[in-house]
């Protein structure tokens, strides 16, 4: 109907949305813990967060790149890049990449109003 690959359905889309706020308010409260660069002796949590966060990353990449409509990328790539910047945040701890939770702030801001647009053309009537 409207050339999305993934997205196809407004209860996909409003799913996506949900994820993509609890993330957001998530990555705002980042605003005010600290990370410490991952090392040999970091706790088994900081490698676990690490790992997920590969994972989301790489997952979302996938999403991203199979995505049809240019909105769709849009919305998977700022999501790609809050997870990206949230992984190397993991990585490299605050005192390298203090800006990294700004940008994942940012970049899921970004996506929420994609979203908010792709859910508005499914809510829209069709055009014919």
């Amino acid at each position: 109907m409207h050339g999305y690959t993934i997205l196809t359905t407004r209860k996909r889309v409003i799913i996506a949305l949900i994820h993509t706020v609890f993330f957001w308010i998530v990555a705002a409260l980042g605003l005010v813990w600290t990370v410490h660069p991952l090392r040999a002796t970091s706790p088994p949590s900081a490698w676990i967060m690490a790992g997920v966060y590969v994972i989301i990353s790489s997952v979302l990449l996938l999403l991203t790149v199979f995505s049809g409509h240019p909105g769709e990328r849009c919305y998977f790539g700022f999501c790609t890049a809050s997870a990206s910047f949230g992984l190397l945040r993991q990585l490299f701890g605050d005192p390298r990449m203090h800006a990294a939770v700004y940008v994942r702030v940012a970049m899921l801001a970004c996506a929420i109003l994609m979203g908010l647009w792709i859910l508005r053309r499914y809510l829209a009537p069709d055009e014919a």
